[in-house]
């Protein structure tokens, strides 16, 4: 049976391809389009995922799809009958509605000639985030959560995993959300973008949560694991709330509401400095965060006391949370997708539509790299367009010098951009797109963030160390492969990686395994050889930008930055000419 998942007309537009309940291919329509979270109908992303599969659309059994606008129907004509939203919040849900309900009419268009097309499958929202977590899990028997901002007049939903089947137990309607609170927030605190959350994150351990007690007005955490928005304090629960991506990137405008801004202060502009009263309010938005989250998950063990829990769903980003868990819940173990939001429903929608025709679990994503991969001729092909660029060309001629050299090179406070195989599946770069640096020197955050990522300083970055070796550095028990973790990195061994460890002592590691990922395992082991450090520092290979997908984007990334040496495959490219940037061994 031939599954194709899709996320359409959400942020982070997606589509991958199931195979007998197997993952085939995964990749966010972002990465052709070249435009952050791009939502809409995923056409580029379908054709890739047909294409790695060998098939053509009539070879698709089912088209499924993570939203079911025919979910929660009557809670939703309650809601409207008792709160009697504005003919404007009504047009839009229904505008939504349409958008999702032309993906038969989307798909004839995609593939005119097609003799037949593949029926539709509809998965309910959360639904689809609840399977993108637990049955790609290890777990044979979790607690499985979604937590997030909206979805089919829910904002989070919970249940029991057992063998491949979920049993939804609940679910938070609207208009209350966890996601929609940390959403409002980071805009006030002067981040629009779509996705900028983990900006509040980063920002949160250099201030105090001394507005705890003015957030608790805002939303209200129970004893028992609920909570609930104070309305005052928001528009979506009277009038909609303007969300467009006519250029394809997700645009909102403020969530808030004026009385916000009366209880903590003028909202910050963008372009306005930071000062303690935001890095106050970005500690205490983190801090109430988690306290609702904490409580959330309490409850949901206290009802079905499993040890594992599978988490999915946007807040499943927050990674700052995620590290707490073991020590806030009495968890286990915690298992959480490379794509655990919007994108991430693409899968779960396949896999639900696979465990509806009677399919069993088939596999576990061990791994990230789904995307598309390049070979030699066209590495070679793309490295032309470096033709008359002072630089030097080699080809290694074998994995172990391949390892050697860049490890060297990183060892001497080389930048370098790595592109290697199949592209990453989810926001983060795990290995196949990165930029590597030394972990050991102080100065390469800041050189990072304004020669190459032109970014604001207090964001930091993620290391990544090997699987074997991860307990030593850091206070965390099991593997993190997809740096979905924030952990302590152990006080004894932070002055020997400053430029990984986050102000509060912190750091978002991804142990790499030589099973899964052996050419970097290879890598970080050279440096280690070298250093003493078994580990590198991670950054996506990009910037400002999507991930890179092609050797041509990388090739053109690295010319227009300040990297200094390019690894595409086996090719390696060092400049000839390179900054004043001082070059020398970190002791």
């Amino acid at each position: 049976m031939i599954v194709l998942g899709l996320n359409a007309f959400h942020a982070d537009s997606a589509a991958c391809l199931v195979r007998d309940g197997e993952l085939v291919a995964a990749v966010e329509e972002e990465r052709f389009l070249r435009i952050k979270h791009w939502a809409g109908y995923p056409e580029r992303a379908i054709d890739y995922c047909l294409a790695e599969g060998g098939l053509t659309i009539e070879d698709v059994d089912v088209v499924a799809i993570n939203s079911d606008d025919r979910a929660a129907f009557w809670p939703r004509l309650v809601y409207l009958a008792a709160n009697r939203p504005g003919l404007s919040a009504i047009r839009a849900r229904l505008s939504a509605r349409a958008a999702r309900a032309s993906i038969p009419q989307l798909l004839s268009r995609q593939f005119p000639h097609a003799r037949c097309l593949p029926r539709v499958e509809r998965v309910e929202h959360h639904l689809a985030h609840l399977y993108s977590a637990f049955a790609v899990s290890p777990f044979e028997e979790a607690v499985v959560a979604s937590i997030d901002g909206f979805g089919d007049f829910a904002s989070a939903a919970w249940g029991v995993g057992r063998g491949g089947e979920i049993a939804v137990e609940g679910r938070v309607k609207f208009p209350h959300s966890l996601g929609i609170f940390y959403q409002a927030l980071t805009q006030y605190l002067g981040f629009p973008a779509y996705g900028d959350e983990y900006k509040v994150m980063g920002l949160a351990p250099y201030g105090e949560p001394r507005f705890l007690s003015k957030l608790r007005e805002v939303l209200r955490v129970d004893a028992d694991g609920g909570f609930a928005l104070n309305p005052s304090y928001f528009r979506h629960p009277h009038e909609a709330v303007a969300f467009a991506w006519s250029t394809g990137s997700p645009e909102f405008a403020d969530l808030f509401t004026p009385a916000l801004e009366l209880s903590l202060g003028p909202q910050r502009r963008e372009d306005e400095a930071i000062d303690d009263r935001f890095r106050d309010i970005a500690a205490s938005t983190q801090a109430l965060y988690e306290e609702a989250f904490f409580a959330f998950l309490n409850a949901l063990h206290r009802r079905r006391r499993l040890p594992r829990l599978a988490l999915g769903g946007g807040c499943a980003m927050n990674s700052v949370a995620n590290g707490k868990v073991r020590r806030q819940t009495p968890f286990v173990e915690i298992y959480v997708p490379p794509a655990p939001g919007d994108a991430g429903g693409a899968i779960g929608a396949a896999l639900a539509a696979w465990r509806r025709s009677g399919g069993g679990r088939r596999f576990t994503m061990d791994h990230a790299f789904w995307g598309p991969k390049f070979d030699d001729a066209a590495i070679a092909r793309a490295l032309t367009r470096l033709e008359g660029a002072p630089s030097v060309r080699a080809r290694a001629r074998s994995e172990a010098e391949l390892c050697r050299m860049v490890a060297a090179a990183i060892a001497e406070g080389e930048v370098v951009g790595w592109m290697q195989g199949r592209m990453e599946w989810g926001p983060r770069a795990l290995g196949g797109r990165s930029i590597l640096c030394d972990p050991r020197r102080a100065d390469m955050k800041a050189i990072l963030n304004a020669a190459i990522k032109k970014r604001e300083s207090f964001r930091p970055f993620a290391p990544f160390v090997l699987a074997e070796e991860a307990s030593q550095w850091f206070e965390a028990d099991g593997d993190s492969p997809f740096m979905s973790r924030v952990v302590p990195v152990r006080p004894s061994r932070r002055a020997r990686v400053p430029a990984i460890t986050h102000v509060d002592g912190s750091a978002r590691p991804q142990t790499v395994d030589a099973s899964v990922h052996p050419r970097f395992h290879a890598l970080i082991s050279a440096f280690r050889d070298l250093t003493g450090v078994p580990m590198l520092l991670n950054t996506s290979f990009n910037e400002n930008e999507p991930i890179v997908r092609t050797p041509e984007e990388a090739v053109d990334c690295f010319a227009r930055t300040n990297m200094d040496l390019l690894v595409l495959g086996d090719f390696v490219v060092q400049r000839e000419a390179v900054d004043a940037r001082p070059r020398r061994t970190v002791v």
